[in-house]
């Protein structure tokens, strides 16, 4: 008797092992499931982060973004003073325009002048990038196709200041019609559009070519008008016109003070005048 109960104490603790391993085994395994669900759902919560808006939503009339004035200096005799449009099937997205034009001296030789506008606008996209972002690509895309122009001469790149957030005037000389003309393309961006100049000329007829140094000077000029054109032209839907009333009711409730005063200055003549009636 005495030597039985130790073995069914030993009997039973040893099946009570397996149960514990199992219980371990269990809460193990719970465990783990919480881990891996509480690591899974931050990431599931997590959104595409957005682009920011586009700066412009509009282009300007190319045609239109150059002074009549800065096209007599630049283009003298031009064919057609208001511009030809460039074809565009998305005129929000792209413009341009261009004028040409040749003035004869007699004797002395003529002078020829081409001068081209153009705008590329981007919109921002999920998917794409933000309109800036996108405008930046085309302009190191276009400032790099300047440069290669094939047959171009003497090719000298500089930054142009003052100029949107960032631009580059391109120098060079191109041997065309068995004459020597003078290039001089800028390229800028501002906001999330790509503005390009470009503006050359030549002497015709025994007339000396411009300078490449005159060429550039008013290829800046005629690009800062066009970058300038931009912002009013955008800006110009967006904002009231100056003499708008600011709001609607303010503008009645200015009215009706000057209403009410005539209306009540009329009763007290109207008034007086009977007075005077019946006294006489």
């Amino acid at each position: 008797m005495h030597r039985s109960a130790p073995r069914l104490s030993r009997i039973l603790a040893c099946a009570a092992v397996p149960v514990m391993l199992v219980v371990a085994g269990c809460s193990s395994d719970s465990g783990d499931a919480k881990e891996s669900g509480s690591s899974a759902s931050p990431d599931a919560k997590k959104s595409e982060p957005t682009v920011e808006p586009a700066k412009f939503t509009t282009l300007p009339d190319a045609c239109k973004s150059i002074a009549g004035k800065t096209i007599e200096d630049l283009v003298p005799k031009a064919k057609t003073k208001g511009g030809t449009p460039g074809k565009s099937s998305d005129t929000a997205s792209r413009g341009g325009c261009s004028w040409n034009g040749l003035d004869d001296n007699g004797v002395k030789g003529s002078q020829y002048r081409w001068l081209d506008v153009g705008f590329t606008r981007f919109d921002s996209d999920q998917s794409l990038g933000s309109g800036a972002d996108r405008a930046t690509e085309e302009y190191t895309k276009q400032v790099a196709k300047t440069q290669a122009t094939e047959g171009a001469k003497k090719v000298a790149a500089k930054p142009a200041g003052g100029l949107g957030e960032q631009a580059t005037s391109v120098t060079y000389g191109l041997d065309k019609s068995s004459e020597d003309f003078e290039y001089a393309t800028v390229v800028a961006r501002t906001g999330n559009v790509v503005v390009s100049v470009t503006y050359n000329g030549a002497g015709f007829a025994g007339a000396k070519s411009p300078a490449s140094a005159d060429i550039h000077k008013d290829a800046l000029k005629a690009a800062e008008e066009a970058v300038a054109a931009v912002a009013a032209g955008d800006g110009a839907e967006k904002k009231p016109s100056a003499g708008a009333s600011s709001s609607p009711s303010a503008e009645a409730s200015a009215k009706t003070p000057a209403k009410a005063t005539a209306k009540t200055t009329a009763k007290a003549t109207g008034k007086s005048s009977a007075k005077a009636v019946h006294k006489s």
